[in-house]
């Protein structure tokens, strides 16, 4: 992506890209849930933002109607949001971790289980499994 975070609206538009391929903005609008419905304009608005963000692009225009598209996928977003979050850390994963042990967010149980599968992964690797990195 060219620029910045995304804020909770943005996020969720991207979400509906996701689901729906390309659509126009009347098309996103349409997908949401009652409960989550806005003014036309403000999609329109968080489109044309996500666009400049990088996170969507234009495809092509139907009478009035542009269509977009993603321009980067879930683990794209992701990644970037896991970028951001070790920023808040200094950068360092064992602060982040720590953090969330201290919280409760993260439990040593949970802990432990990643690193369990962590290590399964690394056996896999070496007996002509495959790497997901």
């Amino acid at each position: 992506m060219k620029q910045g975070r995304l804020s909770k609206a943005e996020a969720r538009i991207l979400e509906q890209y996701w689901k729906l391929g390309t659509s126009s903005v009347r098309e996103v609008l349409d997908s949401l849930p009652e409960d989550e419905r806005v003014a036309y304009t403000t999609v329109q608005t968080l489109v044309y933002r996500l666009e400049q963000k990088g996170a969507l692009r234009k495809v092509k225009k139907i009478g009035n109607a542009q269509l977009f598209e993603p321009a980067i996928n879930l683990s794209q977003y992701r990644s970037g949001l896991v970028r951001d979050l070790l920023d808040l850390f200094g950068g360092s994963p064992r602060l982040l971790v720590s953090n969330l042990l201290e919280t409760g967010e993260l439990s040593l149980r949970d802990l432990k289980a990643l690193q369990d599968s962590s290590s399964r992964n690394k056996g896999n690797r070496g007996r002509g499994g495959r790497s997901h990195a």
